[in-house]
């Protein structure tokens, strides 16, 4: 980089940092792999565009490619690469901070799991010592506690699944959350749903703060205008979980197909599922409903932009992001009431809302947005358009983020 662009650089970081109020922190966003979800790699995209320095630890399982700013830390899983890659942290901790190895050393003996493989992971943590260490997945934080007493903050996002219904279904982790949610200095929750549930287990109300999850608007391409299909065609996306509710949409499908109704039905992500499948031959939908594998998300912007409508038959969740995704596309959402979706959706305004496990109100709702007039289906897609861009940007997620950063780090 020659001498004019590394200035320029450096004058843009300054200012986006002096946007923050506060000195540029040291964040590590961990989820245990490089890279993430989606949804984790846009959060670490606009921190680092915001002027903070992101440090990323864990197993490496694809290609990297980040903007400056992003420091990644991660290992190959690869035996001999970890070993060299714990060497090289071990030599560092011994000799320039050999009681602060000796220290987690002995906290890390009091567990059950590999000693070797809770260094790979936690040596480089304490060598590096970022500020604030952000826990994406709840459950896996009895493993980092530990860094709180090497004066690193730690801040845990309550998404869907952690907080929703792991707690109850392994009473184990709903009583790890209760020990531990106390002494936890910060967490996020992605609807405000899902912030009431992390009280349950002990989150101070006080040290929660809502983001919506945001997007890149700017890389989606939208609909030029409403589809025109012969056949009404529905999409679901998501894995193959009985959180997703598809029994109930398969349910609903019999009953359109029972009054003569034409359709197609297609659940990206339930390809392979027993249960679906079967339910599906069960009831005499083969040709009406199809499952699909995991698709890039290229792939599935394809599929939404030319359906009637996405389709959430979900039981819980917190806000999906596949959702927030059709409606930036400008795909109608017919969505049952669970979790945060009503922070969103609107009914009848912005997208439509059904109860939660109602096949009859489901194929209700269905057969409503086939008599909708075009001219409505329009002004229905263009206020969940302004939706999205109003409360679930990008730069609206970092900054949200960056304000649960600094105010953690003055408690």
């Amino acid at each position: 980089m020659g001498f004019k662009k590394y200035l320029k650089a450096n004058l843009k970081h300054q200012k986006q940092c002096a946007m923050t109020k506060q000195k540029p922190l040291k964040i590590a966003v961990y989820s245990g792999e490089v890279p993430s979800t989606t949804f984790i790699e846009r959060l670490i995209d606009g921190l680092a565009e915001a002027g903070h320095t992101i440090y990323l630890f864990g197993a490496r399982t694809g290609r990297l490619g980040y903007r400056n700013g992003v420091k990644n830390f991660s290992y190959k899983q690869n035996r001999l690469y970890k070993l060299l890659y714990l060497a090289h942290y071990t030599i560092l901790l011994w000799m320039f901070r050999p009681k602060d190895k000796l220290q987690l050393d002995a906290l890390l003996k009091t567990r059950s799991k590999t000693l070797l493989y809770e260094k790979v992971k936690c040596y480089p943590v304490l060598w590096h010592r970022p500020d604030i260490f952000h826990i994406q997945w709840a459950k896996g934080l009895s493993d980092w506690m530990w860094v709180r007493d090497f004066g690193i903050k730690i801040v845990v996002s309550f998404l869907g699944t952690h907080i929703n219904y792991s707690p109850i279904t392994i009473p184990e982790i709903g009583l790890m959350y209760k020990k531990h949610f106390p002494n936890v200095d910060g967490f996020h929750a992605v609807s405000k749903a899902i912030a009431l549930k992390g009280t349950l287990y002990g989150a101070d109300r006080n040290k929660i703060k809502v983001v919506y999850s945001g997007m890149d608007l700017d890389t989606l391409d939208l609909h030029q205008e409403t589809p025109k299909n012969e056949i009404f065609k529905m999409i679901s996306v998501g894995r193959a979980h009985w959180v997703k509710g598809y029994t109930y949409a398969i349910d609903a499908c019999k009953i359109l197909k029972n009054s003569n109704f034409l359709f197609e039905y297609t659940i990206v992500g339930g390809l392979g599922d027993l249960e679906l499948e079967h339910q599906i031959h069960d009831l005499g939908l083969a040709n009406e409903v199809k499952l699909m594998g995991r698709l890039p998300f290229e792939n599935i912007k394809h599929y939404i932009n030319r359906a009637d409508v996405l389709l959430l038959p979900s039981v819980e969740e917190g806000i999906a992001n596949v959702v927030l995704e059709a409606m930036a596309l400008k795909t109608i959402v017919l969505s049952t009431d669970c979790g945060g979706m009503n922070e969103v959706i609107e009914n009848g305004k912005n997208g439509f809302l059904i109860p939660v496990r109602d096949p009859e109100a489901m194929a209700e709702a269905i057969f409503h947005l086939k008599t909708i007039p075009t001219e409505v289906k329009q002004d229905i897609v263009n206020r969940a358009k302004k939706t999205v861009d109003r409360q679930h940007s990008e730069r609206q997620m970092a900054e949200g983020i960056i304000e649960l950063y600094e105010r953690t780090m003055q408690t």
